[in-house]
This record gives C-alpha cells, structure tokens and sequence, in this order.
C-alpha cells in the first residue's frame, strides 16, 4: 500500500506538470482572454509543488508555505473564475474572498497552527466552492447549448473541482479523526491521489477540447 502510494504521488505530480506545460502550450492561443490567468495559476501551482519537494522547508515551514499561501491561492483563484468570470458576479467572489481569508482569525486564535491542513479554513473555503460548482452544474444543465458540452472548458474544470475540492472535503475537515482510522485514511488518501490526477488532467484537457468563446454558453444558458 505504502509504495502504491508513493507511486501515485509520483502520478499526481507528474499530472500537475502535464497540466501546466498543456497550459504554456496554448497560452498564445487565450493570451487575450481570462483563461490566461487559469495558465498561470497551473504554472503557479505545478513550481509550487516543486519548491515544495525540494527539502528547503522544514516540516512546520511546510505546512505554512501551503496553510498561509498555496491553499488560500488556490481558493481565492477559483472564487474569481467562477463568481467574477462565469457568473460575472465580482461582488460574491469579494463576498467569498474576505469572509474565507477572515476565517483565519478564529483559527488562528482557536486551533493549532502546526496541523498538516488548517480544518476551519479548508471546509468553509470548500463549501464556498462547493456552492459555486453546484451553480456552473445548474447554469450547464439548463443551457441550450447542452448538447455542445464538450466544447465547454468550464465542463471539464467543474468535474476537476468536483472530484477533487468536493470529493475530498470529508477528509481534509475531519483530517485528524480519520488519522486516527489508520485503513480508513489510507483508503481515503489514495482517493485524494487518485482524485488529484483526475482534476489536473481534466484541467489540461480544458485546454485541448474547451473554447476559447465560453462566454457563448453563458449568453445562451441565461
């Protein structure tokens, strides 16, 4: 089990640089669109991880590098992709922005600083997501445009977030319950892996298949 999942490790990484070099790929291609921001922040993302696993940080240094600044990253982008981008809606993603980033308050004040993923900061930063991908799901299904999914980036980047932010909040909110359920944790981490490479893979795919005329589904599905 231990080297299956090293090997996924491996995987994941490796998908996250699949992902950012497809992005580099086709950036003169959305270079005049918002959707060259989403290359950025995959690039972003992948020398992230790679900075990560270069054993400059201590464990606690780690842990900070990700809790105080990749993890928020990453939230904050996608808050901005759906709420200011595909519902064109800016103030929600302000709403959702500094209500997560207020949330480091009572963390900070409440709970330790030193755990491996900050609980209270993750689970109210998912269901914000959460909300968001169930909106991009409603805004799909009951567009004209339906039958065209496949040329809907937004498609692809919704199932990725799905899988991943969604499918993962059980364990990332009760992370020290289910390190206390060693077969459980294990089965559950091997998910998060799994559910990982399916995201950024899904992420380069939105490249090679998606639009660049995104904005053509959401006149039609208003």
């Amino acid at each position: 089990m231990e080297l299956f999942r090293h090997i996924l490790d491996y995987v994941f990484y490796g998908s996250e640089g699949l992902a950012a070099l497809v992005a580099l790929l086709y950036l003169p291609q959305v270079k005049s669109t918002y959707w060259k921001y989403f290359a950025i922040y995959l690039v972003f993302i992948f020398l992230s991880e790679t900075l990560a696993g270069q054993n400059i940080f201590s464990r606690d240094g780690k842990v900070y590098f990700y809790n105080y600044l990749v993890i928020p990253a990453q939230f904050i982008f996608f808050y901005w992709l759906y709420a200011a981008k595909s519902f064109n809606r800016p103030k929600l993603f302000y709403i959702f922005s500094v209500v997560y980033l207020l949330s480091f308050i009572p963390h900070e004040m409440l709970f330790n600083s030193k755990k491996i993923v900050f609980s209270l900061n993750y689970t109210l930063g998912s269901l914000f997501l959460l909300y968001l991908v169930v909106l991009e799901y409603y805004r799909q299904v009951n567009s004209s445009n339906i039958l065209n999914f496949s040329d809907n980036r937004f498609f692809y980047i919704n199932w990725g977030v799905t899988v991943f932010y969604i499918g993962t909040l059980p364990l990332f909110s009760f992370w020290s319950v289910f390190a206390q359920l060693k077969d459980l944790f294990s089965i559950y981490y091997i998910y998060f892996q799994i559910s990982g490479i399916v995201m950024y893979t899904l992420f380069a795919i939105s490249f090679i298949l998606g639009k660049e005329n995104a904005e053509v589904w959401k006149k039609q599905s208003s």
